[in-house]
């Protein structure tokens, strides 16, 4: 058991250094783990052979859960709401017609039977949540007439269709006889009823209270979200509908500490993509890949430039879509994980095929990444589709979270500068807002006429600072040290970009000035920040 887990905990290392580093380049940072994979693969330096088809079913499948219900957990439904139709539209016979103009390619151009080429259509069909929302947040890819929001939503909903239409594919081959519409049917009507009812569900129980601490809340989510796969699968239905349709449900609703779980999930979800990435490299053989390399041209480029624009054109136009729009949208449909692992379920069904399957659409996949995910900033830019007054945030749920306001409290005596002067009289700027006064038991709502009494605490609002990749705070716990210890902070030295700003002892705060002894036991507040940085990036977003 030790290689799996030295291998797992190289690679989630790997995935936590290099995570804020790949944002800042151009290639999708998505592309770099399978290059990874293939450098610790057979072929690559570190020479593992692995080629465990059915372990890496499993994790990626498991991952894939993870990734479609934190697709619709972030869908921010509100903004997504003018151009659902598009996505419903795009993510269902969009789909449908992707998969059928790719087996037309497939059976007319490389001479395939039509049932493999429908297979093939079938497993490379749907676009790739993973792909598209890492390129659009990491390279901050706002886009007009809310395109940005069909690209997630469509991504983020359509992999059902695939893996319905791969099954049915793979049915039809190993020579079972499906009623397709049945097939089809059931899956669609299980995975929406069980994926709302358990999304219903859940946030009920979280509002009743039942869960005393905020950890709990985010294991009883991991069990929800499981539940949304695993029970509409045990009725035949599909399961990664029901969770994606369960994290619409959840992240849509008024949660308590909600920003908590994003955080939680955010980190989750970017180490499952990137686990799934990296695995996908490690299995594939690319001393292999050769001889699929001129088969996964010609489909890729056939999807590219002529099946996924006709497919947006014809579904899209009669939408009132401009022609920039479609354009946009034709471009972003990259391919990713979802593809190869739906390959790997095929694969594993034993069904005859000419070419190798996984190492077909691993090319396709690499291709569509390589070629559409870099150039879409560019294409964007092109088609004057860039949004320069949004943030692609903003379609996301974990915006208005993270941009919540912040309080503090302040109490008053009767030696507070503040005391008996009304808040009219006190001229706080308009960004600070005094949002109650509590006065023994009485909670009183102010007005500019409201004075200030000693013994009041006042909760005053503002909007919170958050840099956080040029702001860090620290506690340090101060215990002999003589850096601190029994020391005036006057008489400790602090550099210009690392401060002590805060001081923890006991239940006290204190907010130390020149003369503030440090004490052992006290928990210092220390932030470090670069002055250079911070004001280029201020000056970059003025």
């Amino acid at each position: 058991m030790n290689g799996p887990l030295l291998l797992v905990g190289a690679v989630i290392f790997i995935c936590i250094i290099l995570n804020q580093f790949l944002e800042k380049i151009t290639i999708p940072s998505l592309l770099i783990f399978i290059v990874i994979g293939m450098i610790f693969g057979e072929n690559g330096i570190f020479k593992i052979y692995f080629n465990n088809y059915e372990a890496v079913n499993v994790i990626c499948s498991v991952c894939l859960i993870f990734i479609m219900f934190y697709g619709g957990f972030e869908t921010n439904i509100k903004v997504a709401r003018p151009v659902l139709p598009h996505a419903a539209m795009m993510s269902t016979l969009g789909v449908a017609a992707t998969a059928g103009g790719v087996a037309l390619a497939a059976h007319y151009i490389l001479s395939l039977s039509w049932m493999e080429s429908f297979l093939i259509g079938s497993v490379i069909s749907s676009t790739d949540a993973a792909s598209v929302f890492n390129i659009l947040r990491s390279k901050n890819l706002a886009l007009k007439y809310h395109t940005d929001s069909l690209l997630e939503v469509e991504s983020g909903s359509n992999d059902p269709m695939s893996f319905m239409l791969t099954t049915v594919a793979v049915a039809i081959m190993a020579g079972q006889v499906p009623n397709v519409a049945i097939l089809l049917i059931q899956q669609i009507v299980m995975g929406i009823f069980f994926g709302i009812l358990l999304g219903w569900m859940a946030v009920k129980l979280l509002h009743q209270d039942l869960l005393p601490t905020q950890q709990s809340h985010t294991i009883f989510l991991i069990s929800i979200m499981i539940l949304a796969y695993a029970v509409p699968a045990h009725f035949k239905g599909n399961g990664y509908l029901g969770a994606y349709l369960c994290g619409i449900w959840i992240g849509n609703a008024n949660l308590p500490q909600k920003k908590y779980l994003i955080h939680f999930f955010d980190v989750l979800t970017n180490v499952a993509q990137f686990q799934i990435f990296f695995l996908l490299g490690l299995l594939v053989t690319p001393v292999q890949l050769p001889a699929v390399l001129l088969p996964a041209l010609i489909l890729m480029a056939a999807l590219t430039f002529v099946v996924r624009p006709a497919v947006s054109l014809l579904l899209l136009g009669p939408l009132k879509a401009n022609l920039s729009q479609i354009a946009m949208v034709s471009w972003a449909g990259l391919r990713g994980a979802a593809s190869i692992v739906f390959a790997i379920g095929a694969v594993l069904s034993r069904v005859p095929i000419t070419y190798n399957l996984y190492n077909l659409v691993f090319c396709m996949v690499i291709m569509s990444i390589s070629l559409q995910g870099s150039f879409l900033p560019w294409v964007a830019k092109k088609l004057d589709m860039l949004d320069l007054d949004s943030d692609i945030n903003f379609t996301f749920n974990h915006y208005q979270e993270d941009s919540d306001i912040s309080f503090i409290k302040i109490h008053l005596d009767g030696t507070h500068s503040w005391y008996h002067q009304t808040l009219e009289e006190l001229r706080l700027p308009p960004e600070l807002l005094v949002a109650m006064i509590l006065r023994k038991d009485e909670i009183i709502v102010p007005t500019g006429q409201t004075r200030l009494e000693a013994g009041d605490l006042m909760v005053l609002a503002a909007r919170g600072f958050d840099d956080r990749e040029h702001l860090v705070l620290r506690e340090i716990v101060v215990e002999n040290q003589k850096q601190y210890c029994n020391r005036t902070l006057s008489e400790i030295p602090q550099m210009h970009d690392n401060r002590i700003i805060l001081v923890k002892r006991g239940i006290d705060t204190i907010i130390p000035s020149g003369k503030t002894q440090i004490l052992p036991g006290d928990i210092l507040i220390m932030t470090k920040f670069s002055p250079r940085k911070m004001t280029e990036k201020l000056v970059e977003n003025n």
